[in-house]
This record gives C-alpha cells, structure tokens and sequence, in this order.
C-alpha cells in the first residue's frame, strides 16, 4: 500500500467525496443531474497541476459504469486512440480520458472527431491551457 504516492492513496474513491466544484455536483447541479441520468457527454477540464481533473474524470467513469481509459497526449498517438475506439461495441461505452489534450496536433483530433459525434466513446480532455487559445 506504501508503494503508491501520497496523492494516489488519498484520491477520492465516490463522486461523493470530491471537495469543491459545488455547482456541478451537488444535488441537482449539472453533472450530478447527468450521472443519475446515464448520459454523460464529451467534455473539455481545463485547471492548473493537481486541481482534481484525473480524479473527476475517474469519478463520473465509476459514477455512469463507462470502462476508463487514461492516455497522455505527450505519449499516446492515433493508434491508441482507436484501440479505445475498437473497444466501443459493448454494453457500456469507453470513457476516454485525454491528459495534455492540447498537445494533440489536427491529425490526431480528427481521429477523434467521428467516435465523439457518433457517440461511440465519450472524451474527457484535460488540459493546463486555456481551450480558447489552444
């Protein structure tokens, strides 16, 4: 148990025990209302170094049953993104959690394009930029 960082082991385990964001999840807040619906959609986490962004993506992936599946833009490429991608033909759809996604060139994005319109995969994105700018 002592092998995990710090931060690993005092990570949230429930959506309920994630301190903060009130707005959106408390009851009746946006995404509590989603979570009890089942219907989570594709979305951008924008937050400086070790604001909760992996730990909320995790959270609404146990919350709506999805299979999570982190990757790193700084290392994953579009041959990972559709190993997810191929995985999206069972009961639950995965739940694609992009770290650095602003470091994803066009190419790359486009690979993503048609499984988020089609709703095949839902897509986390976190980033440290500023979406409108990056």
């Amino acid at each position: 148990m002592y092998d995990m960082p710090l931060a690993e082991r005092m990570r949230p385990q429930r959506i309920e025990d994630l301190l903060g964001q009130d707005s959106l999840l408390s009851q009746g807040g946006l995404l509590t209302s989603m979570i009890q619906r089942g219907t989570l959609p594709s979305m951008i986490l924008w937050g400086p170094p070790g604001c909760g962004k992996t730990t909320l993506a995790k959270l609404l992936a146990a919350s709506t049953k999805q299979p999570f599946h982190p990757l790193s833009a700084v290392d994953a490429g579009v041959k990972e993104v559709r190993n997810v991608i191929e995985q999206s033909h069972g009961l639950f759809k995965p739940l694609l959690f992009l770290d650095e996604i602003h470091r994803f060139n066009k190419a790359q994005q486009d690979a993503l394009l048609g499984a988020v319109e089609q709703g095949r995969i839902t897509l986390i994105g976190a980033t440290t930029e500023n979406p409108s700018f990056s």
